[in-house]
């Protein structure tokens, strides 16, 4: 390897061979984490802005303290350290189902790692999100809990997946068994990868309240344009 990458970690996983990537961006100024499923490229420690707006749009929609989270999908955890920044929140469970992205956690292979692990009020659940949001819940030790938010950063976007077997959760059906997971009154928030989508903004509005997505905008150096996100916002009803 090259000083300029480095292959941190390689695993296979039920859903294809994930692995952790270390290079130097092209200025020799900072490392660049990559996490890539496969061939293809999962998140990049270069795009950050709207895994930390998922978090802090979600939030901003709560009052209160003493606020739950649900988070479903480690990655880099940009927006598991999002929530934890703000102080409002209590208790942090963080559901993701490939084994090795916890490890690299929790050996302190990525940036945050140590930063993640080093807080009481988080935890990390090796488990199915979507298989968990239809039965039992989030969290393995209580069954059932509600939280104020729940917040999703796992398929690219409602319609481009990265497993079969998920397109349920995007649907009406899904959206009210995640509803039951969900305080009145608290919030939902999805990350996605493409401009907004009205038939899942109406999937959204049978189930939910005060339902909006945001685009997030951030520079793309590798492409010298703009680029944008989506983050679906959506409040459980009273």
């Amino acid at each position: 390897m090259s000083l300029r990458f480095e292959e941190l970690d390689w695993r296979p996983t039920p859903i294809g061979e994930v692995s952790l990537r270390r290079r130097r961006d092209p200025g020799g100024r900072i490392d660049i984490f990559e996490v890539k499923l496969g061939d293809e490229f999962l998140m990049s420690s270069l795009f950050t802005v709207a895994e930390i707006e998922l978090a802090r749009l979600a939030l901003d929609r709560l009052h209160g303290s003493e606020l739950d989270v649900a988070v479903g999908g480690l990655g880099l955890g940009f927006t598991a350290q999002a929530v934890l920044a703000d102080e409002r929140v209590r208790n942090l469970v963080v559901v993701d189902a490939l084994e090795p992205v916890i490890r690299w956690h929790e050996r302190g292979l990525v940036p945050l790692g140590p930063v993640l692990t080093g807080d009481d009020r988080c935890r990390f659940v090796h488990g199915d999100f979507f298989a968990m949001a239809d039965a039992g819940g989030f969290d393995p030790v209580l069954p059932d809990r509600v939280f104020d938010a729940v917040l999703v950063d796992i398929d690219h976007s409602p319609r481009h997946l990265l497993a079969d077997g998920r397109a349920g959760f995007y649907g009406i059906d899904g959206s009210r068994r995640l509803a039951g997971r969900i305080r009145p009154g608290g919030v939902f928030a999805l990350w996605s990868n493409d401009p907004p989508d009205d038939d899942y903004l109406a999937v959204l509005r049978h189930v939910f309240v005060d339902v909006a997505a945001e685009v997030v905008t951030f520079p793309n150096p590798l492409q010298d344009r703009v680029a944008t996100n989506t983050v679906y916002l959506a409040t459980a009803p009273r």
